[in-house]
């Protein structure tokens, strides 16, 4: 059974959120992250890269002490404030063509070192435990955690009585993505929601693997260092944003290699077509359509590959997932990439503009030939999460993305 609590949140007023609120600091390029610390004094980005106000660089640690300062300058100057009552918080995120809804609300360190918090990606150590020095540090979370649960008829309806109401947020952000948030203070309300929590079960992280396996390790400091420890203190718990399976949109990252491993392209094409049935496609464009089916580009022309059952063996929930696959036939046997994070050898971007970018970048020299994969489906996510397994790295590109500073979790 999931634990879903609601918190008090720390956030900006309703004048003020859309200035607060920003992308997460690494989507920024350069001359964007200048343009909004020059030009808009209340960006979160202030808080997160404080270095900006004395015009130096910082160590990690100098930095994580000046994010805590510039944080705490934020509440004293009433930039930021509390909400004087734990509530859950619905966000709802709009464009064009999709929008997103679901429950902002505090996840349990228990629940994920317990697998009841299920995941389905590897983490870098080395990341977990610099990032949770700096949680440690700074003592709040700025981003939700992405997690995804089965539908579920009452939390719908809840979240459905709210959304008629005027929200307490309604901004869009320069990415054209619009942005609405209701609070969620009613004390029936909120024992509702989370009954129905306890109920689901297990739940799915979708995004933000480093961040909640960083929180886990915070929780465990605190409660080593702490005699008192009872469960119920905050550090116990992460910021979580909780959406259906239904909402979640999965899109693939395709694979762009940097060298043949010293085949000529008709040997390399030779290895694959013992694997694959191939189909040489010329100029025209080309998406996959189905599981086990990828786009190649190499040599100016396009090409389909089929994947040849009776010679790959699928036999758990990983060995049928495309990026694994891909790994197991190409990627390690015949392009001798053993690890997927060399960045020497290989490169991923997300399958948005697939097609262009398959033969852009190869065109451009960069890169000798590219794939392009079929995405992953959220039932493909959860077997392979359940079974205890682990995707390789890059294997989704999941929306959606979550902005900075909506609501903070302070512990």
């Amino acid at each position: 059974m999931a634990k879903v609590v609601p918190f008090k949140a720390v956030r900006a007023h309703r004048d003020k959120v859309s200035l607060v609120s920003s992308r997460p600091y690494e989507s920024y390029s350069d001359s964007e992250l200048g343009a909004q610390l020059e030009f808009n004094p209340y960006s979160f980005l202030h808080i997160v890269n404080p270095g900006y106000k004395f015009q130096h660089e910082t160590s990690s640690k100098e930095r994580f002490k000046m994010v805590k300062n510039r944080y705490i300058e934020y509440k004293e100057n009433n930039i930021l404030h509390k909400d004087e009552v734990p509530s859950y918080y619905i966000y709802k995120q709009k464009t064009d063509s999709t929008f997103y809804c679901g429950i902002i609300a505090a996840t349990t360190s228990e629940d994920y070192q317990n697998n009841i918090i299920k995941k389905h990606e590897e983490t870098i150590h080395d990341r977990e435990i610099l990032f949770g020095k700096y949680l440690k540090t700074v003592g709040f979370n700025a981003e939700p955690i992405l997690l995804t649960y089965p539908e579920n008829n009452l939390i719908e309806k809840i979240i459905g009585k709210y959304t008629h109401n005027r929200p307490e947020y309604e901004f869009t952000s320069r990415d054209l993505k619009s942005h609405y948030l209701w609070q969620v203070s009613d004390e029936n309300d909120i024992t509702a929601i989370s009954n129905q929590f306890e109920k689901i079960g297990d739940i799915y992280i979708a995004d933000g693997h480093h961040r909640s396996a960083s929180s886990s390790l915070v929780t465990d400091y605190f409660k080593k260092n702490n005699p008192s420890h009872d469960g119920t203190e905050p550090y116990n718990f992460f910021m979580s944003y909780l959406i259906p399976e239904s909402h979640l949109k999965i899109s693939s990252f395709n694979r762009f290699i940097k060298s043949l491993n010293g085949l000529s392209k008709e040997q390399f094409l030779i290895e694959l077509d013992k694997l694959f049935r191939i189909k040489n496609l010329g100029q025209q464009l080309y998406k996959p359509s189905k599981k086990h089916h990828f786009s190649m580009y190499i040599d100016g022309e396009f090409y389909s590959l089929y994947l040849r059952k009776t010679i790959y063996k699928i036999d758990n929930p990983l060995s049928d997932l495309d990026a694994q696959l891909l790994y197991d036939t190409v990627l390690k046997p015949i392009l001798g990439i053993e690890n997927l994070r060399d960045v020497e050898k290989i490169n991923y971007k997300p399958g948005k503009n697939a097609e262009i970018d398959l033969k852009t970048f190869v065109d451009s020299g960069k890169y000798e030939v590219s794939f392009g994969l079929f995405p992953a489906s959220v039932e493909q996510l959860k077997a392979i999460a359940d079974a205890n397994y682990k995707m390789p790295p890059k294997s989704t590109y999941i929306e959606p993305k979550l902005r900075s500073a909506l609501t903070l979790y302070e512990f």
